[in-house]
């Protein structure tokens, strides 16, 4: 049996506080939780007699923050790109733009062959289709038919399989059956009784962001900022024609005029067969993720954040075992503690704004707005921590109010079965200079219970003002057993402007899939490009999925007898 250290493990899982590193100056021990002092001083009693005196000799050492044009990872990992912008899958089909989330579902027992999903949020016209914004003062040019459609392939998602070579790397199968892309153009059906919009199918699935896996192998991925491709609906207009003018960003509604009520949605993505649907029940809004824990009546408890500056937590349950489209839809108010139903017939203010459940969920903003939902900093990603079930929401920032830094915040149901009404809603962990991290996003559990996740400071304001000192967006890790039980630490940087984004564990813990998503975003023209990742020289800066490999990260997923300490 594995010897844990009691006091340094029941610390981390009680979720009482976190004990930090300071990591650039290596020795400082702060809380991570808000409260100062006394606070810090309350979280480090029970732990400080099992890290005190290895602080300069934890196994889990970590990086400092960096801003090299570079994936630099801590020592004792490595990585492998996959695949990367414009490769090709098949004879026909080429890898999106700007990958984010992925999933990895095995086609045998030992996890070595399998099916990758990535989603491609959105593109940069400069580098998929030659189009230049004008400057300001400059007259506005109108992007051709050929570059929309340019830009139209390079969003949606991607199906590759990957197969461990007779190294052990991990490589792309060309030209496999599975290898298939979603884009702009796909046409995907609505899981729906009713027409959306005056149709039973959409064309085009896009600003495809986080997304989460189904208990029987399905992905599901989140349309989030799908305003900026074909706007989105004044609905003050009763007839529902005009188009908000400051959701038109990419021009595409100029050649293509589609509803822009056929986005926004949550997409279930058959990997095995390609079949798609856009599943209604669970509202429209800027979803970041969907995140499914199974009831054990076989039920389903959907969790999904719309991303946006104050937005609201939803929670769909289903009414019957395995049903993605059957069910009720609820939005948080975090104040109270309470899931309130978003059912047109459980609530009378409902009936007097809208006219259906499916306007309901149409305007789903609205609804829950009428209903006290709670105004939170951006909901972006939502996991279920493996050992205490509690279910861990990245609350990104709120920069309007001052809220530069973010939190991690934990939800716990008053029901194990994740189906009850009622919850409190925890603070985790906040970002700022005591943790050494900023604007935390994607999040992930490894199989031993260690919490990973990214961050996501703004190109614009990376490596300036109140982000100037995390400089390029990161990796961290909160082990779960060891010396370092507790700890934040930075494990890699990304490139000039990049994130890292879809951190997806393998089935055997010994990959972590990563996206790195827009390096040289920032960059003026191609002549004068802020970033060269992957490939180096004069190179264009590439979007890639990357598996992340190496003994720490060994250490940390299979927490292996000899990497822990004893007593």
């Amino acid at each position: 049996m594995k010897k844990y250290n009691r006091r340094a493990i029941l610390q981390f899982l009680g979720r009482a506080g976190i004990v930090t590193v300071g990591l650039t100056s290596g020795a400082s021990m702060l809380s991570g939780c808000k409260g100062g002092e006394k606070a810090a001083q309350k979280t480090v009693e029970g732990v400080e007699d099992v890290i005190k005196s290895d602080l300069d000799n934890m196994y889990l050492v970590g990086i400092e923050h960096s801003d090299k044009d570079d994936l630099v990872l801590a020592e004792g990992l490595d990585f492998d790109i996959i695949i990367q912008w414009g490769e090709p899958i098949s004879d026909k089909d080429t890898f999106g733009f700007n990958n984010d989330y992925t999933a990895f579902v095995p086609l045998d027992e030992k996890g070595d062959d399998g099916l990758l999903w990535v989603n491609h949020e959105y593109m940069s016209p400069m580098f998929v289709s030659g189009y230049m914004r004008p400057a300001e003062g400059e007259e506005a040019v109108e992007k051709t038919l050929e570059q929309v459609e340019k830009e139209q392939y390079e969003v949606g998602g991607t199906i590759v399989r990957i197969k461990k070579d007779s190294e052990g790397k991990w490589r792309v199968v060309h030209n496999d059956p599975h290898n298939r892309r979603f884009t702009a153009k796909t046409k995907i059906p609505f899981a729906w009784d009713e027409p959306i919009a005056g149709s039973n199918h959409a064309i085009g699935t896009f600003a495809n962001c986080s997304g989460g896996i189904t208990p029987w192998g399905t992905i599901l991925t989140a349309e989030e900022n799908y305003q900026y491709y074909y706007g989105d609906t004044d609905y003050t207009d009763p007839e529902w024609k005009r188009r908000r003018p400051e959701t038109l960003a990419y021009g595409w509604e100029k050649h293509f005029d589609y509803p822009p009520e056929h986005y926004g949605w949550v997409v279930e993505v058959d990997l095995k067969t390609g079949h798609a649907r856009k599943l209604v029940a669970l509202g429209r809004c800027a979803h970041e993720c969907a995140t499914i824990f199974e009831a054990p009546d076989g039920r389903l408890v959907v969790y999904t954040g719309d991303d946006d500056n104050d937005q609201c937590l939803y929670k769909f349950i289903s009414s019957k075992p395995g049903s993605l489209t059957e069910g009720t839809l609820y939005v948080a108010n975090v104040e109270t503690g309470k899931w309130i139903s978003l059912d047109i017939e459980e609530q009378p203010i409902l009936k007097e704004h809208f006219k259906s459940q499916t306007e309901v969920l149409i305007r789903l903003r609205e609804a829950a707005d009428l209903l006290g939902g709670s105004k939170l900093a951006r909901p972006e990603d939502i996991e279920i921590d493996p050992i205490t079930k509690d279910v861990f929401v990245s609350l990104t920032n709120n920069v309007p109010k001052k809220d530069y830094y973010g939190q991690i915040l934990k939800i716990v149901e008053k029901s194990p079965d994740k189906t009850s009404l009622e919850f409190e809603a925890i603070t985790f962990m906040a970002g700022g200079e005591e943790t050494g991290f900023a604007c935390p996003d994607n999040m992930a559990f490894d199989q031993q219970g260690n919490l990973w996740f990214t961050s996501d400071i703004s190109g614009s304001k990376m490596n300036k003002g109140e982000y100037e000192i995390y400089k390029n967006n990161g990796l961290y890790v909160v082990p779960v057993f060891g010396r370092d039980a507790g700890l934040v630490v930075q494990v890699a940087s990304a490139p000039t402007d990049a994130e890292l984004t879809g951190p997806f564990f393998s089935p055997d813990g010994k990959t972590l899939f990563l996206s790195v998503q827009h390096p040289g975003e920032r960059s003026p023209n191609l002549q004068e490009l802020t970033s060269h990742w992957p490939n180096g020289g004069d190179e264009i800066p590439k979007s890639a999925v990357v598996a992340v490999t190496g003994r720490l990260l060994e250490r940390l997923t299979l927490g292996r007898e000899e990497d822990l300490p004893q007593g």
